[in-house]
């Protein structure tokens, strides 16, 4: 893949914001009023997937497709955005932590999408518990891991 430089318009920043995760934020906050608007459901993601497979619906696969296939879109208009870094760990690995994840989401009933921006949206209290919960279990094991244990970013 040629490597290519952002777009100059992803390189400004308003008030100190990058544009890019600017417009993002505005998107996902608009997606997320217009689903609320529109058939009263919560955008939060975890949810919607595991009610996909269970229940079913066209407007979860929809909207699992569209959350995909927008990633997709965007590293094919800018292939620099594709910087992930590739796991060595191997896909075991990978298997073990989505299923550790997918079961954190059913204990703590929901996701950081769902908590995150739908729940803290809506000031709900559950939800302001919940994102002090997973965002200082996210430092700390970050923490623990670059500072503590030296594992490199």
């Amino acid at each position: 893949m040629i490597e290519h430089a952002l777009p100059a318009w992803m390189t400004l920043q308003i008030v100190g914001i990058p544009t890019a995760a600017l417009i993002g934020g505005v998107l996902i906050g608009a997606a997320a009023v217009v689903l609320y608007l529109s058939i009263g459901r919560i955008a939060g993601v975890s949810g919607i997937f595991f009610g996909a497979l269970n229940e079913g619906g066209l407007w979860r696969w929809l909207f699992l497709a569209g959350v995909i296939g927008g990633a997709w879109g965007a590293v094919r208009l800018w292939p620099s955005l594709d910087t992930l870094s590739r796991p060595q760990l191997g896909v075991g690995w990978l298997i073990v932590a989505g299923l550790l994840v997918g079961w954190g989401t059913r204990l703590g009933s929901g996701c950081t999408s769902g908590h995150g921006v739908c729940g803290l949206g809506r000031l709900a209290p559950r939800s302001a518990v919940a994102v002090l919960a997973f965002m200082g279990a996210g430092v700390l094991t970050a923490s623990l891991f670059r500072h503590w244990l030296g594992v490199p970013a």
